[in-house]
Order: structure tokens, then C-alpha cells, then sequence
């Protein structure tokens, strides 16, 4: 287990404290890894076995923070992610699956997807808050940190390296510290996750909440397709 229990101090000031070795096998507070799958499987992929099933209507409740959501509010499919910034097997969820499903089931109007913060560290929580202050530039933030992981969420000196990447999103220095110094919006961020942890038992990252069945760890293409096709 990883996950720090952080006092209020800021984010900014909390980066460091975690060795930048671990982080990127922080996909888990109970040991649990997930299933990277990192080989496409073929067209007749089962459906992964649920590992439990909650409420649609209670999960898409309110929480803390406005849902960030992609695609139509008419789908037939809602599909709820919890992810960590600083988790691995989200990224390779978010630059290697992810693209295949926004092009075959969002951009088309058969799902809606919502990306939740569940950070595991200071490095992924300040990761979602410049996400969050990048506006409307949150999910190019998401997917810009997810490709570029490697060199923030493991890098020694992770405020410069994170700096450079919001740069890019329009972050001047005054609104990168100020952003990342929002006592608020991190305690929003950490309400996001207690919510996920207290009420929905989720303990590792990715998981997905598709129509009220919940999987765990990086599907493949294959994978969510066997999911979500019977739902169309």
C-alpha cells in the first residue's frame, strides 16, 4: 500500500513525498494490479466477469466535484472510470484502449463516459487539480499527462516537469502555483475519491462502472466492446 494519508499542507509543497519509483505501480491500495491487457484479443472475446454491481442512478449522482463527460446524454451506455494520474495501467488504458472507444462508441453517440479522480498520491492529485483548472482543456490535460507520464510522475524534480506539460495548456507559473495551492479544490478532489472508496467499494485503478456492473483493471478493446455491445 502507497497511498499517503497527506495533512492540509498543499499539493505543491507535497509532490516529493512519495519516491518517484513507486508511483507508477500505484494503481491499487489493497495490492491489486489490475489486468493490463496489453495484446489485442480476438473478435470473440468474452465479456470479463463483473466484480460487482451497484446502482446506476446512486453512481451517477452529484458528487463533490461536476462530472467531466464525454458523448451523448441519450447513450444507452454510461461508463464511469475511476483513475489514478499516476497509475500505469490508466494510462495504457488512456493511450491505448481508450482512443478505439470514443472512436467506436462515443464519437457516435452509443456511450457516455465520465473520467473520476481517484488519486493514490500528491503527484496524481495534482495532476486531476490542473486538469480541473484547465477548464475546458480537461480532457486534453487528462490525455496529454496519461502520454507524457513517464516524464512527470517519475521524474525527480516533478514541479518543473509538470510546469513545462501545463504550459502547454495555457499555465503561466502565477496560475500553475495558484492551481495547485486551492486548498479547496483538493479537498473536492479527495471527496471525488472517498466517495468512490465509501460508496461504490472502489479500491483500484481503472475501474469501470458500465450500466451498474463494475470491472476492474485496463480492458482491451475487445474486452469493453464484449461489454458493451449486448447493451446497444
Amino acid at each position: 500500500m502507497i497511498r499517503m494519508s497527506l495533512s492540509r499542507r498543499t499539493v505543491l509543497s507535497s509532490l516529493a513525498a512519495v519516491p518517484a519509483g513507486l508511483l507508477l505501480s500505484a494503481c491499487s491500495d489493497s495490492g491489486q494490479q489490475g489486468t493490463a491487457n496489453a495484446s489485442s484479443a480476438s473478435a470473440s472475446t468474452a465479456a470479463p466477469p463483473a466484480s460487482d454491481t451497484l446502482d446506476m442512478a446512486e453512481v451517477l449522482k452529484e458528487g463533490a466535484l461536476p462530472d467531466k463527460v464525454k458523448g451523448s446524454a441519450d447513450a444507452k451506455v454510461t461508463v464511469v472510470e475511476y483513475a489514478s494520474m499516476t497509475c500505469s495501467h490508466c494510462a495504457h488504458f488512456a493511450v491505448n484502449t481508450y482512443p478505439e472507444v470514443e472512436k467506436k462508441y462515443i464519437d457516435t453517440g452509443k456511450v457516455r463516459f465520465i473520467l473520476r479522480e481517484f488519486p493514490f498520491d500528491p503527484r496524481a492529485e495534482a495532476g486531476f487539480m490542473l486538469a480541473r483548472c484547465a477548464g475546458d482543456n480537461y480532457f486534453p490535460m487528462i490525455d496529454v499527462l496519461f502520454r507524457q507520464q513517464m516524464n512527470w510522475a517519475a521524474a525527480e524534480n516533478v514541479k518543473d516537469a509538470m510546469f513545462q506539460l501545463a504550459k502547454l495548456a495555457g499555465f503561466t507559473q502565477e496560475s500553475f502555483n495558484a492551481c495547485l495551492t486551492d486548498q479547496n479544490l483538493l479537498d473536492q478532489v479527495r471527496a471525488v475519491q472517498k466517495r468512490g472508496a465509501e460508496e461504490f467499494r472502489i479500491d483500484s485503478t481503472p475501474t469501470f462502472i458500465i450500466n451498474g456492473k463494475v470491472y476492474k483493471g485496463a480492458l482491451s478493446i475487445d474486452e469493453i466492446s464484449a461489454v458493451i455491445d449486448p447493451l446497444l
